[in-house]
């Protein structure tokens, strides 16, 4: 766990450096160091502000708003008792007003953090495969993946999205930006971070099997409902809710969700006596 934490924040400030020295570049190919150092300040205040208020762009990109207690009164217990278990600090809730079922975390880390619930997953998920979905959420949270994937996951869809200005052109930028966001997320989100969060959300609920139902109803239940979002997004979500055509297909980073749920069977199977051992230690 301390080694995925202390990744997670290498990755985030070799990030933040990175961008400053790529904008320092351009500053000093423009005017030498004085606007090197200009272009670098600024490329920090805009990380300060991603860091500061990037989940909220991405709530609001997404269509969530703030959720209240009397449109599903059992959520926001369930969430804390959930927050509890990962020793984490019970995340702000959005509800995403829209059939189609989804849930993602955003955030810095264990004490700020927000989670976002679809009132299609509302509908899907039984209260024990519900619990289980918020616990994996809640997993990126506490091995700090959201602070990366919040990031990563704003940068790609603000750079995709700016494509789109009308015209021939934008398929032209479209075919330039795409590849260029899509190596950036697949360069820091690595598909072993969700099979990492399954394991730590099953040892510390205890519910794998109930993790597994979840996934597989949160897939098919996806095949009944239409869905439209930038594909930059996909590494948000619990299960890959895009098919995996054309540019959706450079965006995905989820392992195939057979492995998942095979895993989590035999966690399941073994979480009594011996098992335990092995779901700690693939957390970890």
């Amino acid at each position: 766990m301390a080694r995925a934490v202390a990744l997670n924040l290498t990755k985030a400030l070799l990030l933040v450096a990175a961008l400053a020295a790529v904008a320092g570049g351009v500053g000093w190919l423009i005017g030498g160091l004085t606007s090197a150092l200009l272009f670098a300040f600024c490329s920090l205040l805009a990380a300060t502000g991603v860091y500061r208020y990037g989940d909220r762009a991405l709530l609001g990109m997404l269509g969530a708003r703030p959720f209240a207690l009397a449109e599903h009164p059992t959520l926001r217990p369930m969430a804390d008792t959930v927050a509890s278990k990962l020793a984490v600090r019970p995340p702000s809730l959005y509800l995403i007003p829209d059939g189609f079922p989804r849930l993602f975390a955003v955030g810095r880390g264990p004490t700020s953090s927000g989670l976002a619930v679809s009132t299609g997953a509302l509908r899907s998920l039984r209260r024990e495969e519900l619990e289980a979905a918020i616990a994996h959420e809640l997993a990126h949270v506490r091995r700090r993946d959201v602070l990366v994937q919040t990031f990563v996951v704003l940068f790609a869809a603000t750079l995709v999205e700016s494509s789109r200005i009308g015209g021939w052109f934008s398929r032209v930028l479209l075919y330039a930006f795409a590849p260029l966001s899509a190596a950036f997320v697949h360069l820091l989100l690595s598909p072993r971070r969700e099979l990492h969060a399954d394991a730590l959300a099953a040892s510390a609920t205890g519910g794998a099997h109930d993790l597994a139902d979840a996934l597989m109803r949160l897939d098919r239940a996806s095949e009944l409902v239409e869905f439209a979002a930038s594909p930059a997004t996909e590494p948000l979500y619990s299960v890959d809710p895009f098919e995996s055509e054309g540019i959706a297909r450079m965006f995905k980073t989820h392992p195939p969700l057979e492995l998942r749920v095979r895993r989590l069977r035999e966690l399941g199977s073994g979480q009594n006596g011996r098992g335990d051992a092995s779901v700690v230690e693939l957390a970890g």
